[in-house]
Formats: C-alpha cells, sequence, structure tokens
C-alpha cells in the first residue's frame, strides 16, 4: 500500500470516528450545550451590571455612576461574575456529558482561585495613595503624619494581602503547609543568608520612616549624593540629583549615614571675611562697619538680631572684618540671589567710601 493511500484510508477513518461521534449526540445534548453558553453570556453581559449593584448597595450615598465604576472592586467583581458563569455552565454540563469528579474538581479549583486572586487585586487597590479609603483615612488622622508614611503603610498592607491570597491558593492547590513550613526552616538559613542584605535594607527602611529624617519632596544630602526624594521604597530611596539623574540609595546606608536636610533649615546665614589695607584709618573703617550694618538692617530678608559686622582680627596682609547674618531665603537659587545683592550692595559702600581690599603682598628687604 502506498502512502497516499495509507493517508487516504487513516483520513476516511477519522470522518467516520467524527460522524459516529456527531450521531451519538441527542438532540437534548445540544440543548444543554446552548443551554450552558447562554449562562455564559448571561453572566458575561450582565457582569457590569451585577458589580455595579453589589458596589451600590455599599455606597449608597454616591450619587455619581462614574464614580462607583472607578472603585476598586469593580473589575474583580465583573471577573468574579464572568468565571462563574463558566463555572456554573461547567457543573450544569455534569450530568448530560457525564463529567468526571476530576474534571469537577480541577474546575472548583480554577474557580476558586481565580476569583481569590481577583479580590486580593481589588483589596489591595483599596488601600492605594488614589483610593477613597485613604483619603477618608488621611482626612481623619493627624496633620503631622506625612504622605510617604502613609504611601509605606499602604505598600506593607497590599503585601500582607497578597500573601495571605498566596497561602490560600497553595492550600487549594492542596500542597501540604507543615511540609512548606519544615521545608522554609531548613532553607531559612539559606535564605537569609541569600537575603541577609534586603533584609537590612527593608528594616533600615522602617527605620527611615520612624525616625522621619526626611520625606518625600525634600532637599537632601547622603555622603555624595545630594538631591530631591522622589520615592521611599522597601529596600531603598530614590533620589534625584541636580544633575537630573536618578540615585537609589540602599536604605541600609541612609541609616548608617549622616544626613543633611536642606529642606528643614528655617534660615539660612550668609558669611564673608573682608580684608581691609593696614593703612585704612579707624574712622574710616568704623563708617564703612556702619554702613555695612545699616544696609543688611533695611533688608527685609534678613534677621535684624543675627547681624554681625566686626573688625575681628588683624593679619600680615590687613584688618580682616567680618560680616555675617542669617536670612530666610533657604532654598538655593533664592538665597544665591540674595547673597549676590549682598555683596553688590557691599561692593558699593567700599567704593563710596574709598577702602580698599588688601592683598597677599610680602616685603622683601635685600642686604647690601
Amino acid at each position: 500500500m502506498t502512502t497516499w493511500a495509507k493517508i487516504e484510508r487513516l483520513w476516511r477513518i477519522k470522518m467516520e470516528q467524527i460522524t459516529n461521534l456527531i450521531e451519538n449526540i441527542a438532540t437534548v445534548q445540544v440543548i444543554d450545550i446552548l443551554i450552558a453558553l447562554g449562562m455564559i453570556l448571561f453572566f458575561r453581559i450582565f457582569s457590569s451590571s451585577f458589580s455595579y449593584i453589589i458596589i451600590r448597595m455599599f455606597k449608597i450615598r454616591e450619587k455619581k455612576a462614574k464614580n462607583i465604576r472607578e472603585s476598586a472592586f469593580y473589575h474583580p467583581l465583573k471577573i468574579f461574575f464572568v468565571i462563574l458563569g463558566f463555572y456554573l455552565a461547567i457543573v450544569f454540563l455534569k450530568e448530560p456529558f457525564k463529567l468526571t469528579d476530576d474534571v469537577m474538581f480541577v474546575a472548583y479549583k480554577a474557580f476558586i482561585i481565580i476569583s481569590t486572586i481577583s479580590f486580593a487585586r481589588g483589596l489591595a487597590a483599596s488601600f492605594t495613595p488614589k483610593s477613597s479609603f485613604y483619603q477618608k483615612i488621611k482626612e481623619k488622622t493627624s496633620k503631622d503624619v506625612e504622605d510617604s508614611m502613609f504611601d509605606f503603610a499602604l505598600k506593607i498592607v497590599r503585601a500582607i494581602i497578597y500573601i495571605i491570597a498566596g497561602f490560600i491558593i497553595i492550600t487549594v492547590l492542596g500542597v501540604n503547609l507543615n511540609g512548606l513550613v519544615a521545608g522554609l526552616g531548613i532553607g531559612g538559613v539559606i535564605l537569609t543568608l541569600a537575603a541577609q542584605d534586603t533584609a537590612k535594607n527593608v528594616f533600615a527602611g522602617l527605620v527611615v520612616f520612624l525616625d522621619k529624617p526626611f520625606i518625600v519632596g525634600d532637599w537632601i544630602q547622603v555622603d555624595t549624593f545630594e538631591g530631591t526624594v522622589e520615592d521611599i521604597t522597601f529596600r531603598s530611596t530614590r533620589l534625584r540629583t541636580f544633575e537630573n539623574s536618578l540615585v537609589n540609595i540602599p536604605n541600609s546606608m541612609i541609616a548608617n549615614a549622616s544626613i543633611v536636610n536642606w529642606s528643614k533649615m528655617e534660615k539660612r546665614r550668609y558669611r564673608t571675611n573682608l580684608c581691609i589695607e593696614l593703612n585704612t584709618p579707624l574712622d574710616k573703617l568704623d563708617k564703612f562697619k556702619k554702613r555695612v550694618e545699616d544696609m543688611l538692617q533695611a533688608r527685609e530678608a534678613i534677621y535684624d538680631d543675627s547681624i554681625v559686622v566686626k573688625f575681628d582680627n588683624i593679619t600680615d596682609n590687613g584688618l580682616n572684618v567680618l560680616i555675617c547674618s542669617f536670612t530666610n531665603s533657604v532654598d538655593y537659587p533664592s538665597y544665591v540671589a540674595e547673597r549676590e545683592d549682598i555683596n553688590y550692595k557691599i561692593m558699593k559702600i567700599l567704593q563710596e567710601e574709598n577702602v580698599e581690599l588688601a592683598y597677599d603682598t610680602k616685603t622683601i628687604y635685600m642686604k647690601k
């Protein structure tokens, strides 16, 4: 028999099997399949309506339909009703198609697992900065609690939700948790050694939130890194530098480092030293000092009680005058502008009073 004849014979046998299968399907079974498909379509079409009604029952005061559809549980409920339609259809077809207990068991587990994942996602979505629950809790808590503290707490809650959902899924799959726990006990040492840096960063992150040396939005300096805090996670703190680069600093490093929080400054110091020529008359020096002090007192950004203009030292090159004061211009651009304007005015006073700055000079005498 040729190869083509063998293929033709196999094709004929398959077609006969399919024909016999179709002939064996009773009219009642066709109707059952149509009913099952109808159940699936019914739950698929009305899943949005069912979800809307259930959420409306818990949000009676909510008037806007858009807010209900944007609820954290709206989409998970839709998925649940679609899966429920498939599961009920399989249950309905059990008797007509003589489905085995194994098939029903798999269908039941799949239904429970998908439902658990959907509701876990919905519950986790309820604990986000955009959720209405977060806004209500924020309104009822103290104003001293920073948003970053809430964000970190919400991340922990979401992690716990997914961990619980994972344990539920493991239980549904029939995994022996006692054996799993025993296995974790053996592998715990290995995991601890492998993840000790991660554990350090997580605990350091908790220390950062409890100690609160900075929050999101603060301008800080940690060792050689300086910039604005963009986010604080379990493992690291994200810093946007003034060169617009993004730096992820491990929390363990931050917990052990000296942190300078420039955003917490209530005032910034202006300080400069002027070296006046040695032959400058003292009355001219006193007049120069008086004019500089009056100029600083006239400035709105300067704290009057912080002004210091003193003839504080005599050096080899000249008379040193210390000028020091504090300004309320704490952000860097305004501080630099304030310092520049003060420098201009000091130079103008020097010119008007004909006071010369000394240069670093040396006089050498030659013996003949």
